[in-house]
């Protein structure tokens, strides 16, 4: 982990999350310009990258999912994470125990996601999971210089 990293929080943004701020029209695009500012580390792991590329696709295009995914691989404040366990904690939605599983392998302080499902991660004392909203995630990165 890059030294100037450590006072910046690491974080797993749900795929919705990511998406609806890569717009420069959306007003979450503060989140993209803040990850391409550098001020907070976003971690992924295959499983969220290859997530990304396919919403992002259908999204806009196939075109811009890569443009995307390419801008990621290659900002320093991405951590790439591999995930050799699956805690299969979130059972109304499975598939989004891929961030899950990579929050609990980085050590992640947050995953912000507006997803409700999440929440009953709250009631889990191990592995303590932090999930919070856009909103949380604003007042957090106010104090990230």
């Amino acid at each position: 982990m890059n030294g100037l990293m450590q006072n910046r929080p690491r974080v797993i943004l749900d795929t919705n999350i990511l998406l609806v701020s890569i717009s420069s029209k959306s007003k979450t695009h503060w989140i993209f310009k803040a990850l391409l500012k550098e001020k907070f580390e976003l971690v992924i792991s295959n499983e969220i990258l290859t997530e990304y590329e396919e919403i992002i696709s259908n999204k806009y295009s196939k075109r811009v999912a890569e443009d995307i995914i390419r801008v990621l691989l290659l900002l320093p404040n991405i951590c790439k994470v591999d995930v050799y366990y699956n805690w299969n904690l979130l059972h109304v939605d499975e598939t989004d125990n891929k961030f899950v599983d990579c929050a609990v392998a980085s050590n992640s302080d947050y995953i912000v996601t507006a997803d409700k499902h999440f929440l009953m991660l709250e009631s889990i004392g191990f592995p303590y999971l932090n999930i919070i909203n856009i909103d949380e995630f604003k007042k957090i990165l106010r104090f990230i210089k």
